[in-house]
């Protein structure tokens, strides 16, 4: 009797999480379509986190964490709503760490976790519209608004002494968000924008957009796009037209393949995306490399912080159901604490299970603010000899 009473003892205090053996947590990314090629290593940055907690040994009574991966496709929303069910029901993830791209984020967070009870913390979803979505307290982001980008690529054109450019941005929640707040931000500033026109992510060719677009003239192309998709045909098109000689690359379109793909008319081109030269930034790098992969694409720190702060929550919670943990990311994200950096989630399950207070700095210095998004901090860089050089941090 006396066994059976420490059996049900336990199953009571971890049945959140599967009586402490396994937690599985999504990982929903657009492992094909426009973003394929910088997804690989966000999906490893969340997974090397999982890593670290499952070899610890300290989560929860010794649980194992399990990345489910599901395919977001970035662009098409049915089948990365699709996805999310299939995490959801048949897979039965306790979290979603994704989605990757505004769009296929809204409609996963409306038509899945708000019904399912799930919560997700994005760790690039950068649409300023999924900063007042209702979502029941269940969403969060680790990358920052493009509210706060579009200030940055402003302030980027503006020191460079660029005062008019053409812009064009792909048709959908991130593109529409990105270029009405670079818009605002560049004007308010002084700066004219020649024209402000949307792409579609599934033509063949995009000759008569670059026409309009050189028609209308600017010293730059500002292309708010996809680095594998249209953003950088259009950019192939105003190479090979003459139009354009230099473009503005924001966060969706940095990523080495661009550059490997376009070549030297590349060169001179800058832009920027969520990074941070902290000392967490540099211990993640360094962990990144053991495991093999590139610790500076972007968005990858940013995976492996909302992974980290998924499990975190878990643990301080002591329950993997989302009405439970999803409550403390705030808190747990957040100072007061003792800082906990990349390879240190081990001593963080220590602190949290000893009572005592954590700040997650983590990859990004992570400081999250109004509705669960980070406060926001980037790289910006340029092409330069066929690489994408850091020129500083914002």
């Amino acid at each position: 009797m006396k066994k059976l009473l420490m059996v049900t003892t336990a199953i009571c205090a971890f049945s959140g999480a599967a009586i402490a053996e396994e937690v599985k947590i999504g990982v929903l990314l657009g492992f094909t379509g426009p973003l394929e090629s910088i997804t690989p290593a966000m999906g490893a940055g969340a997974e090397l986190a999982m890593a670290e907690v499952t070899a610890s040994g300290k989560l929860m009574g010794g649980a194992t964490v399990t990345s489910v991966r599901g395919d977001s496709t970035c662009v098409d929303a049915a089948a990365a709503t699709s996805a999310a069910e299939r995490l959801v029901t048949s897979d039965k993830v306790s979290a979603i760490m994704g989605a990757d791209c505004s769009g296929v984020t809204g409609a996963i967070l409306q038509n899945v976790a708000r019904p399912n009870g799930i919560a997700m913390i994005s760790p690039s979803a950068t649409s300023p519209a999924l900063s007042t979505a209702e979502d029941d307290g269940l969403f969060f982001r680790t990358a920052p608004s493009d509210a706060r980008q579009g200030v940055v690529m402003t302030e980027i054109l503006m020191d460079r002494g660029i005062k008019n450019a053409a812009l064009t941005y792909t048709n959908n929640d991130y593109g529409k968000g990105l270029a009405d707040a670079f818009q605002a931000a560049f004007e308010a500033a002084g700066g004219t924008i020649t024209i402000s026109t949307s792409h579609d992510e599934d033509k063949a060719d995009y000759s008569s957009e670059v026409a309009s677009l050189a028609a209308a003239g600017g010293d730059i192309l500002v292309v708010a796009g996809y680095e594998a998709g249209a953003g950088r045909a259009i950019i192939q098109s105003s190479l090979d037209s003459g139009a354009f000689e230099t473009f503005v690359l924001p966060d969706g379109m940095v990523g080495q393949s661009l550059v490997d793909t376009i070549g030297a008319g590349l060169e001179g081109s800058f832009g920027q995306y969520p990074g941070t030269d902290s000392q967490g930034a540099e211990m993640f790098q360094a962990l990144a490399t053991s495991a093999g992969f590139d610790g500076t694409g972007a968005f990858a720190p940013e995976s492996y912080d909302a992974a980290a702060l998924i499990m975190l929550s878990m643990a301080a919670a002591n329950s993997t159901a989302s009405k439970d943990w999803a409550g403390k990311v705030m808190d747990i994200a957040n100072a007061p604490g003792v800082e906990i950096f990349p390879g240190e989630l081990g001593k963080a399950l220590d602190l949290i299970a000893a009572g005592t207070d954590i700040d997650y700095v983590g990859a990004t210095a992570v400081d999250l603010i109004g509705p669960g998004e980070s406060a926001g901090n980037y790289r910006e860089i340029e092409i330069k000899g066929g690489k994408i050089e850091t020129v500083r941090f914002r």
